[in-house]
């Protein structure tokens, strides 16, 4: 199958202490050798792309506009969609497991199209709905993610 593909999925607008949280569990994919697929743009997306370039990780990016100069500066591999909050769907479909890191609705509908399509789910700080499983850090999100036997 070739390399497995970590999802981190949050919000845009979300505190520090988040982002920071980001970064690393981006940096955490690209050393355990794992893509790491995101919505392309800001937020907790950004801090984990760059987190993962860093580290010398491949990333990629499900764009919701027409065109890839929306990409934040850390993703490698620009997937243009231009279906807005549709382009949620190719994220849960396109990640093997998929982290998520605090986040509002358009994360919401990340969860859930990633449990409709039992995809396994860790979450920091994020929605605490049935399915997903919770982590404390970036670290036990990546063990737990690995564990999940999608990888």
């Amino acid at each position: 199958m070739g390399k497995a593909i970590m999802g981190v999925i949050g919000g845009r607008r979300v505190k520090k202490r988040l982002l920071e949280t980001a970064e690393e569990v981006g940096r955490l994919i690209a050393e355990k050798g794992f893509f790491l697929v995101c919505g392309g743009l800001g937020g907790v997306m950004e801090a984990a792309s760059k987190g993962a370039k860093e580290a010398g990780g491949i990333t990629i990016g499900i764009l919701p506009q027409e065109t890839k100069e929306y990409a934040n500066p850390y993703i490698d591999i620009p997937i243009v969609t231009g279906f807005g909050i549709g382009r949620n769907i190719i994220i849960a479909r396109t990640a093997d497991v998929i982290i998520a890191i605090g986040g509002e609705y358009g994360t919401l509908s990340e969860i859930a199209f990633s449990l409709q399509l039992e995809k396994p789910v860790i979450g920091i700080e994020t929605w605490d709905i049935e399915g997903v499983i919770k982590a404390t850090d970036p670290h036990d999100a990546i063990q737990k993610a690995i564990k999940s036997g999608n990888l």
